[in-house]
């Protein structure tokens, strides 16, 4: 009897510890959740799961619900060139339809002077990113200017909840590459390798194109151009696009174009990564596929060499082009494939910054079917930003519509989708306070 009731006395210790145990965890646990317990209502245990899995997926403050950390996908320690709007960006991401998530990925544009009605309002009804302009959008400094505030003013409006400066970009390159005629950068990219002092010639360079869109109210500027050309009259160096066919040089004066464009508020992009400097005279992905044959170590040590200074840099943003480099992905172009936007851009390089496609009507891309196609696989690849250059607002329309599309029904990851337009409102909130 004696050793009966020992037992049962040791037995019932044990329970009672093990209570104690169990609730002080589950203080802990809601202690530590804090205003995370929330979140749950709006994200689905399924986006839950995923976002556990991603490298960098915890987010070093709470968020409000609905939010999502902006680092998912990215490597440990990426830190955003766009920091200072990460906390409005989280803020707004809960106000979104799934309509206006997909919209806040979408880069439009259109032809002529004026804006079209059809644009207009998209934009007031908060399904535009942004806005890119060409030469036949452009006729003077006061007409440019004059758009640009019209389109924010659209943005400004009620039914739209982002209240955000548009993205308003342009290609301002330098040389013959120049949308705004009357502005720099004078000297081509290749004129600025190699003048008599390329340092100063390059900063120079940046600062004529960032005070240039600054002064209509444009945002962001689709250069400096980081390509490494490896032959005279190829593809890239056949307009001066190239700063240099050595690369340590093309990552020098890259990034001084960078630093001083961004010091005028006009968010820089770099461009083409991995990189176009081996495409022959007639490869160009605007008209037609291109495979370059580049080995792994050429594509590491030369081409991709000049963005590891410029993301140092904080730059805000990186053009992915859209050819083949079967050393990486033997089958999607890079812009399309998550082997070299996620792989190589965010993981292997650690850019936290938003990516942009080149123009989605590309002829690079016949074989991946509509534009609507294309973008879900732009987007599933880890691109951020798609840009729909043809000139028409239907087209954006379309690039947005599939991605609410496979949104709502699930063949586009969620917590990844959510991470992608974060990106994009951190960065159109951090132009606000430039």
């Amino acid at each position: 009897m004696r050793g009966r009731n020992l037992v049962i006395l040791l037995t019932g210790i044990v329970v009672v510890v093990a209570v104690v145990l169990i609730a002080t965890n589950a203080v802990a646990q809601r202690q530590t959740a804090g205003p995370h317990a929330g979140a749950a209502t709006s994200t689905s245990r399924s986006d839950q799961a995923t976002a556990a899995h991603h490298p960098g997926a915890l987010s070093p403050r709470a968020l409000p619900p609905g939010a999502v950390p902006p680092t998912v996908g990215l490597r440990p320690g990426a830190t955003s060139p766009s920091a200072a709007g990460l906390l409005t960006a989280e803020e707004t991401l809960p106000k979104l339809t799934t309509t206006q998530l997909a919209g806040q990925r979408v880069i439009y544009s259109y032809t002529g002077l004026t804006p079209p009605a059809r644009l207009l309002s998209l934009i007031r009804a908060g399904d535009v990113a942004g806005v890119i302009f060409f030469s036949n959008n452009v006729s003077s400094p006061a007409q440019i200017s004059s758009v640009a505030q019209e389109l924010q003013q659209a943005a400004m409006s009620r039914s739209d909840p982002v209240h955000l400066p548009l993205l308003l970009m342009t290609d301002q390159e330098g040389g013959l590459v120049r949308r705004l005629s009357w502005a720099g950068p004078y000297l081509s990219e290749k004129q600025v390798g190699a003048s008599a002092n390329p340092s100063k010639a390059a900063t120079r360079a940046g600062n004529q194109a960032g005070s240039g869109l600054h002064a209509v109210g444009l945002n962001v500027n689709l250069a400096p151009v980081l390509d490494v050309y490896r032959q005279a009259g190829n593809f890239i160096d056949q307009f001066g696009r190239s700063f240099s066919n050595n690369a340590g040089e093309v990552a020098k004066l890259g990034t001084l174009y960078v630093k001083a464009e961004q010091a005028h508020g006009v968010a820089g992009t770099v461009k083409h990564f991995p990189g176009l400097g081996a495409a022959a005279t007639n490869e160009d992905t605007d008209l037609r596929p291109v495979t370059l044959h580049l080995s792994l170590s050429a594509i590491r040590n030369i081409d991709e060499r000049p963005y590891k200074p410029a993301i140092a840099a904080n730059v805000k943003l990186v053009m992915v082009s859209w050819a083949v480099y079967p050393a990486l992905d033997a089958r999607y172009p890079a812009g399309l494939s998550s082997t070299i936007v996620q792989g190589e851009l965010r993981n292997r390089l650690g850019f936290g910054g938003v990516t942009i496609t080149d123009a989605l009507e590309a002829g690079a891309l016949v074989s991946f079917g509509s534009i609507a196609r294309r973008a879900t696989l732009a987007a599933r690849a880890g691109m951020d930003l798609l840009l729909c250059a043809a000139g028409s607002a239907s087209e954006g329309e379309s690039a947005m519509n599939s991605m609410a599309y496979d949104y709502t029904h699930g063949s586009l990851n969620k917590i990844a989708f959510k991470a992608a337009v974060e990106r994009v409102l951190a960065l159109r909130a951090s132009l606000a306070k430039s």
